[in-house]
């Protein structure tokens, strides 16, 4: 039996990796451990283990801290990065296999250190929930849900409202707070029902957070409601009944894309990455986003465009872990 183990420390780090964690808890030669940690326990973030234990998993190990620079999950949590893509790391952890959801990429310096490494594209596991979701009735929202939860003023899913999703961009460091004004500003203006989330963890989510707290107790717009979190299921079902997505989160450019979701990307935290008709990139400004999201209300929805997987991601990749030789790592001291 085969022992995978998968590391959670975010929300989106949970909706990245579901459909595998259940891909493997279900796969006869292989066994789930799971660890859970960083802004995954914290209530600020929406207590994101306490969605994961209502979902089936058990944490077999929850991590409040561990001291900065002593380790590598460490090092990962405090830049934002995955395992993968820490260059400094890369010879000591020197993985067997590198599975690419669609918009990663690895770089190796010589053939020799290339030939260590098999590439398998699977699609992204997130795309897996949004398809079956879809199947299942993916408009069938819990509404109950919606008025129990948040704060601020009174939403009915029923009219046609806005989805927004903001988050700090870590090479921005400072300037987060004005760029969630422009936002804003545009928000109040249009005056639709508008369902908006706190942001993620990333460097300048404090100054992004006093920002909309600013807003919010100024302002007292009962057009807009604020949430901590959404479980998967909910904010996909969102997405599927929103008249348009406006902010900077990657499920505009992934789930988006598979769904048609009418979107508004703002800024530059989704530069580089592929991304399907339905997003239109406008910089901070409050009458470009104004201008962007209006197009998109006259529009509307968008084919669907699965550049990011066909919803098997987290099959393919159970079979690929279970069917993969085991390799002897023996540890090398380089100083």
């Amino acid at each position: 039996m085969r022992k995978i183990c998968v590391v959670v420390g975010s929300r989106a780090n949970y909706s990245s990796i579901k459909s595998v964690m259940r891909a493997v808890a279900a796969h006869p030669d292989l066994e789930l451990q799971l660890v859970v940690g960083a802004s995954a326990l914290l209530d600020r973030f929406g207590s994101v283990v306490d969605v994961i234990e209502a979902d089936g998993f058990t944490a077999n190990a929850k991590v409040h801290m561990i001291i900065e620079g002593e380790n590598p999950v460490t090092m990962a949590k405090s830049t934002g990065l995955g395992l993968m893509e820490l260059p400094t790391i890369f010879d000591n952890l020197r993985p067997d296999v590198v599975i690419t959801v669609g918009d990663r990429f690895e770089t190796m310096a010589t053939a020799i250190a290339a030939a260590y490494m098999s590439v398998y594209v699977v699609g992204c596991p997130r795309i897996d929930l949004v398809a079956e979701i879809v199947r299942n009735d993916g408009r069938n929202l819990d509404k109950d849900l919606l008025f129990k939860e948040g704060v601020g003023g009174h939403l009915d899913p029923d009219l046609p409202f806005l989805l927004v999703s903001q988050h700090p961009v870590t090479t921005e460091f400072g300037q987060s707070e004005r760029q969630v004004h422009e936002t804003l500003l545009a928000l109040a203006e249009l005056r639709m029902p508008t369902v908006m989330l706190w942001p993620n963890v990333d460097a300048g989510s404090d100054d992004l957070s006093r920002g909309i707290r600013k807003f919010r107790e100024r302002q007292k717009h009962d057009h807009i409601r604020f949430y901590k979190n959404f479980p998967v299921e909910t904010f996909v079902r969102l997405m599927l009944r929103c008249a348009c997505m406006i902010g900077n989160s990657s499920a505009m450019v992934r789930e988006g894309a598979f769904l048609g979701v009418p979107s508004v990307n703002v800024g530059s935290r989704q530069d580089g990455r592929e991304r399907g008709a339905n997003v239109i990139d406008v910089p901070h400004d409050q009458g470009e986003i104004l201008d962007a999201v209006r197009r998109q209300l006259v529009h509307g929805r968008y084919p669907s465009q699965p550049i990011y997987g066909d919803g098997t991601a987290g099959r393919r990749i159970a079979d690929i872990l279970a069917r993969l030789e085991g390799v002897k790592v023996q540890k090398r001291i380089a100083y």
